[in-house]
């Protein structure tokens, strides 16, 4: 089984960037003759929708780039390699990472997507006796849990007062939905703990006991980034400025004051953005010099290259399957449609986590599900009498479910790791199919 998946996703799934062209054709097939859309429409919807991700791929090139810069301090290299000594067998290692990774991503998804990769490419350095690929698929499959943590965009937005929240859910959600209803939800947190325990099981099992995949150096090579040569034994004031300690020191300030009133003060939560700031900060201080980290920021930036390229084609794919033609339909709107006509109270949470799963490989965003979804789902949920927090879960787990197998959310980890898509997708379809049933089982517990 395990060889078959691998062997088909190395064979069929192309390059990311061929993948999302390719959604692009599929989105604008089906939306012409489901919709009632013209061809123009359609090039329409995909044209206005191209740039609506510039400032979200802004957010996630420089979560990679400062996340990786922070990762290239000499401190933190240090940290990293002696965690990466502890587990003592190549089985404990993917174990380890899966872990590391899923607990991660609960707490903040982009810290997580981070955080794990390039601790399993520490572990990577350590033991040659460690399957490379699926030490990466390891890292990246603990993602699938993020949608269902304190970081999720759904969960987070449901719990948020305003007028937003009502016009957003067309009149169903006229109050806030607690997180003590979704993300706290007993039922939530055993689902997200039997996924966890899943894809660590899995992956562990996995690994092969004999021909494992023999590790490119080039794919971990971390060259230490060499000193300025200067001839001249005389600092000039721009040179006492590029290796000024204090100067560094005083930025960390300014964005850790801005963080410590933002959070504490304000009650905010941690959202992409103070991630960002917490890498930025931390890598300043912990390079020493602005120039040092200016340095190691360059070289992070070549890993940024297919979240630039690909992220305005996802954006004109969303605004192809959001698009309302004449018609008056939007696809999004056709399929939730047809999830809710053959639902019922208790099948209601699962067929909406399944047609959110779908949408999420045209519409790989949270908050692309809620504009799609929320009008119309939480209105059936509540005509079925299903919980709203439920309803707000289901919708979130089946965001997170298929980015096991949808590159998108992989760029960074792949650009870290030096992999492309096919070389990890064929594990974290096993752990997709492992997911699928202990998630479908807990929506429909919660039903019950």
């Amino acid at each position: 089984m395990i060889k078959f998946c691998v062997r088909l996703v190395q064979r069929w799934l192309p390059e990311p960037f061929i993948f999302a062209i390719l959604l692009t054709f599929v989105a604008a097939l089906v939306a012409m003759p489901v919709c009632s859309q013209s061809p123009l429409e359609v090039i329409e919807h995909w044209g206005g929708g191209v740039w609506n991700l510039l400032a979200f791929a802004m957010q996630m090139a420089l979560v990679l780039v400062c996340g990786s810069t922070l990762a290239a301090a000499p401190v933190v290299k240090r940290a990293i390699a002696a965690m990466a000594r502890v587990p003592r067998s190549a089985p404990a290692a993917i174990a380890l990472v899966t872990v590391v990774s899923a607990l991660s991503c609960w707490l903040n998804w982009g810290f997580g997507l981070i955080v794990g990769v390039v601790f399993a490419k520490a572990i990577a350095r350590q033991r040659a006796d460690v399957d490379y690929r699926l030490l990466i698929a390891s890292a990246y499959s603990g993602f699938v849990v993020w949608h269902a943590g304190i970081s999720g965009s759904i969960p987070l937005t449901m719990a948020t007062p305003g007028e937003a929240l009502s016009m957003a859910t067309d009149g169903a959600l006229t109050s806030p939905v607690p997180l003590s209803h979704t993300v706290f939800a007993w039922h939530n947190l055993a689902t997200a703990l039997f996924a966890i325990i899943g894809i660590t099981v899995a992956n562990t099992l996995m690994h092969p006991k004999q021909g494992v995949l023999t590790i490119d150096p080039a794919l971990l090579k971390d060259d230490d980034i060499a000193p300025i040569a200067t001839t001249s034994t005389t600092k000039t004031p721009a040179q006492r400025l590029e290796k000024s300690k204090l100067l560094s020191w005083l930025v960390a300030l300014m964005l850790a004051t801005y963080l410590v009133i933002h959070l504490a003060v304000r009650g905010a939560g941690l959202d992409l953005g103070g991630v960002i700031m917490i890498f930025l900060a931390l890598g300043l201080v912990l390079h020493s010099t602005p120039v040092d980290y200016v340095r190691a920021f360059g070289k992070a930036t070549a890993g940024a290259a297919g979240i630039i390229l690909q992220f305005p084609f996802y954006a004109g794919i969303m605004g192809i399957v959001t698009g309302v033609g004449v018609s008056g339909i939007s696809l999004g709107g056709v399929m939730a449609d047809a999830c809710i006509q053959i639902s019922n109270s208790v099948t209601y949470p699962l067929l909406t986590f399944l047609c959110a799963a779908v949408l999420n490989l045209f519409v790989p965003s949270g908050g692309g599900h809620w504009a799609v979804q929320a009008p119309v789902m939480f209105t059936a949920g509540a005509n079925l009498g299903v919980d709203p927090g439920l309803t707000g879960m289901a919708i979130a787990w089946g965001d997170a479910w298929t980015n096991l197998i949808q590159p998108f959310w992989a760029l960074p980890a792949l650009a870290i790791a030096r992999l492309d898509a096919k070389d990890i997708m064929g594990y974290c379809l096993i752990d997709l199919l492992v997911t699928g049933v202990i998630i479908c089982a807990g929506l429909l517990l919660w039903a019950i």
